[in-house]
C-alpha cells in the first residue's frame, strides 16, 4: 500500500476518533446537567481510576504503551470536567477559602463568580445567574455564621450539599517586607478571631475586612509596606505574595463548615443529613416533646442551635440536622409528627453528608 493510501486511512481514523470524542463529550455535558441538578460533585476520582484501569487493560492488549494512553485520557478527563462545570456564586475574593470549597466540592472544571456580600451570593442563585452558591455555615473555633443562617431562613433555595474544609491561616505581606515592620494587619473578623495568640505578640492594630484574600489583593493594590494580611496559602500565591509566616491558626483542628445552595436539594444517597428551622410552641416541656419525638423514632440529631426571631425580644427559632433525607419514609414520618409540637417549621434541604478530611 502506499504512503497516500495510508495516510488517508489515518485520515478517516482521526475523523473516526474526533467524532467519537465529541460524542464522548456530549454525553459528559449531559452527566454534567444531571449533577448540577441533584448537588452532586463534577469531579469523581473513583470514576476516573476506574476508566483508567479499564484503559490500560485494552491498552496492554493491542500492545500501547498505557503511560502514553493513560495521558491522552487524562486530557480528555479535563476537557470533560471543564464542559460539566458548573457555575458556583462565593462571597469574597478569588482566593478566599469559600471558593477553595467549591473547587473541592465540585472539581477544577466550575466557573466561579464572586460577590461583596452573603446576600449577593443568594440572589445570584435565586435569578438563574449562577446554578450554586456555597456559604460559610460554622468554624469549628468560632461557632456558626449568624448572617448565614438569617438568609437560609428567608431564603427559597435549598441546602443541596455540604464540605468541610481545613483552614490555615498565613500572615501575607508585599515582597520585602519583614515582620518587625508590620504595624497593620488586615482580614475578616473570623479569622483574626482564629489567630489570637499569634497577633497579640506582634502589638499591631488589627483591621477588620469582609474577606481574607480581599485583604491581600488590598495591600497589593495599595502597595502597603507597613501591613500585612492573614488568608489562605494558595491567596498570596494567586496575588504573587510574600508568605512571612503560616500555620498561626490558635488551634490546628480549625475546620469551616460550608453549605452549597441551590433551588432544589439533593435526591437521597443512602449517606444523607437533613437541616431544617423551626420554632417551638409557648408552653412547658415543648421543645422536649419534639426532641423526644426524635429519639422515639430512632433519629439521630446532629446539632441544635437557638437564633433570635429578630421579630420579637427573647424569642428563638431552632435550627437543628440530623441523620437522614426527608425522603427517606421514617424521616417522612417524624416531620409530620413533629408538626404537633411547633409554630412553624421548614426544611432548608437534605443533602449527601460531608466526607471529612483530616488536616495532613
Amino acid at each position: 500500500m502506499k504512503i497516500e493510501e495510508l495516510r488517508k486511512k489515518i485520515d478517516e481514523v482521526d475523523t473516526a476518533i474526533v467524532r467519537l470524542i465529541a460524542e464522548r463529550l456530549s454525553l459528559a455535558e449531559h452527566i454534567g446537567c444531571l449533577k448540577r441538578k441533584q448537588g452532586q460533585q463534577i469531579e469523581d476520582r473513583q470514576r476516573e481510576n476506574v476508566i483508567l484501569e479499564h484503559i490500560r487493560e485494552i491498552a496492554c492488549k493491542k500492545g500501547i504503551n498505557e503511560t502514553d494512553i493513560e495521558g491522552i485520557y487524562r486530557k480528555i478527563f479535563t476537557t470533560s470536567k471543564s464542559i460539566q462545570g458548573a457555575i458556583v456564586a462565593f462571597q469574597g475574593e478569588i482566593g478566599a477559602y469559600s471558593e477553595e470549597a467549591a473547587a473541592n466540592f465540585f472539581g477544577a472544571g466550575i466557573q466561579v463568580k464572586p460577590f461583596e456580600s452573603f446576600e449577593k451570593v443568594f440572589k445570584s442563585v435565586e435569578r438563574d445567574e449562577s446554578q450554586f452558591g456555597i456559604i460559610p455555615i460554622e468554624n469549628s473555633i468560632e461557632g456558626s455564621i449568624s448572617k448565614s443562617y438569617d438568609l437560609l431562613l428567608d431564603s427559597t433555595l435549598k441546602v443541596c450539599g455540604e464540605i468541610e474544609l481545613p483552614v490555615s491561616h498565613c500572615l501575607i505581606a508585599n515582597r520585602g517586607v519583614t515582620l518587625s515592620s508590620i504595624k497593620r494587619i488586615y482580614s475578616h473578623p473570623q479569622a483574626l478571631g482564629q489567630s489570637q495568640a499569634f497577633i497579640k505578640h506582634l502589638n499591631c492594630e488589627l483591621i477588620p475586612t469582609y474577606d481574607t484574600a480581599g485583604s491581600v489583593k488590598f495591600i497589593k493594590e495599595k502597595k502597603i509596606t507597613d501591613g500585612a494580611a492573614i488568608a489562605s496559602p494558595r491567596a498570596a500565591e494567586i496575588y504573587c505574595m510574600n508568605i512571612i509566616t503560616c500555620g498561626i491558626e490558635d488551634n490546628p483542628n480549625n475546620f469551616t463548615r460550608f453549605f452549597v445552595l441551590s433551588k432544589d436539594d439533593a435526591p437521597p444517597s443512602g449517606h444523607d443529613k437533613t437541616s431544617v428551622v423551626f420554632a417551638v410552641k409557648h408552653k412547658p416541656g415543648a421543645l422536649f416533646e419534639f426532641l423526644k419525638q426524635l429519639a422515639i423514632n430512632k433519629i439521630n440529631m446532629t446539632k441544635l442551635e437557638s437564633r433570635p426571631t429578630r421579630q420579637k425580644p427573647w424569642d428563638y427559632n431552632f435550627y437543628l440536622d440530623f441523620d437522614g433525607h426527608r425522603l427517606d419514609s421514617a424521616v417522612k414520618e417524624t416531620l409530620i409528627q413533629l408538626e404537633d409540637y411547633v409554630i412553624f417549621m421548614k426544611v432548608l434541604g437534605s443533602y449527601p453528608k460531608a466526607r471529612f478530611k483530616a488536616r495532613e
